[in-house]
Order: structure tokens, then C-alpha cells, then sequence
């Protein structure tokens, strides 16, 4: 695979944590540890190791749980913001470490976080509006998350 098209799933995965934080992390950890992204030996090794994959994904949960709720901050709120940016620079890292491009992978999945996650509060707040009420639009969005994430992690890095 052409190492720009790393760079673009790195920016996807990205995309993915501005919608939900902890959705990319979960599926970058579940596809490190089945060994789609061969990051054994890289500072992200982590990212692959028994237990990684379940804690991500129990905190994916609890957050489409808590997603749903009234009081849950804004996405473009600095803490909510920035865990996006944290988790896409991390899930982008990882793709591109498992081709020796950790860096340049980081910086694309913290664009794809600015990305989805003002676009996705765009696109959520469009939704809720023709919906007229907010959660079909939210349960929308976690689908496009957790399916996206799969297709992304799932693309095999040696075509």
C-alpha cells in the first residue's frame, strides 16, 4: 500500500474519534492485538496487548451510553475537544507506526479529529433538527462510528 494511502486512513480513523472518542481507540486496539497493525516493537506495542482491546471497548460503551444523557457536554467543549484530538492523534500514530510512520500518522489522525469533530456536531445537529428530536441522530452517528472504524482498521496496510 502506498504510504499516503496510511496517511489517509490515519486521517479517517480520525475522523472517527471526532465523532466518538473512544470508538477509534477500540478498534485501532482490536486490530493491533489480531495483528492488522503489526506494532510490536514500536512505542505504541501497547496498543495490541491483551487487555488494551476490552478496556477501549468498555469505555467505547460508556460512552455511546453516555452520550444519549441531557447533561453531556458539547463535543466542541476544550476538554471533550481535546480528548477527540488525544484519541485521534493516538489511533492515527498507531496506523502509521505499524508502517514506520508513527509521526506523520499523529498529525493525521488529530486533522481527522478536527474534522469529525466539528463536522459530525454539524451533521448530529442537522439530523436531530429534520428528526426533530436528537436521539436518532446520535444512534445514527454511533453507527457510522463503530461501522467506519471497522472498515478503516480492517483495510489491509499491504496492498
Amino acid at each position: 500500500m502506498p504510504v499516503y494511502a496510511v496517511y489517509v486512513l490515519a486521517l479517517l480513523i480520525g475522523v472517527i474519534a471526532g465523532l466518538r472518542a473512544m470508538t477509534a481507540p477500540a478498534a485501532v486496539s482490536w486490530a493491533a492485538q489480531l495483528g492488522w497493525l503489526p506494532v510490536t516493537g514500536t512505542p505504541l506495542a501497547f496498543m495490541g496487548h491483551a487487555y488494551t482491546p476490552y478496556i477501549f471497548t468498555l469505555l467505547a460503551a460508556i460512552e455511546m451510553v453516555t452520550d444519549q444523557l441531557p447533561q453531556t457536554p458539547s463535543r466542541k467543549v476544550p476538554m471533550q475537544f481535546g480528548a477527540r484530538l488525544a484519541s485521534g492523534g493516538l489511533c492515527g500514530a498507531t496506523i502509521g507506526a505499524s508502517v514506520g510512520a508513527l509521526l506523520p500518522g499523529l498529525v493525521a489522525g488529530v486533522a481527522g479529529a478536527v474534522i469529525g469533530t466539528l463536522g459530525g456536531a454539524l451533521a448530529r445537529s442537522k439530523l436531530a433538527k429534520s428528526f426533530g428530536k436528537d436521539l436518532p441522530a446520535a444512534l445514527l452517528e454511533d453507527l457510522v462510528a463503530v461501522v467506519g472504524a471497522i472498515v478503516i482498521v480492517s483495510t489491509p496496510l499491504t496492498l
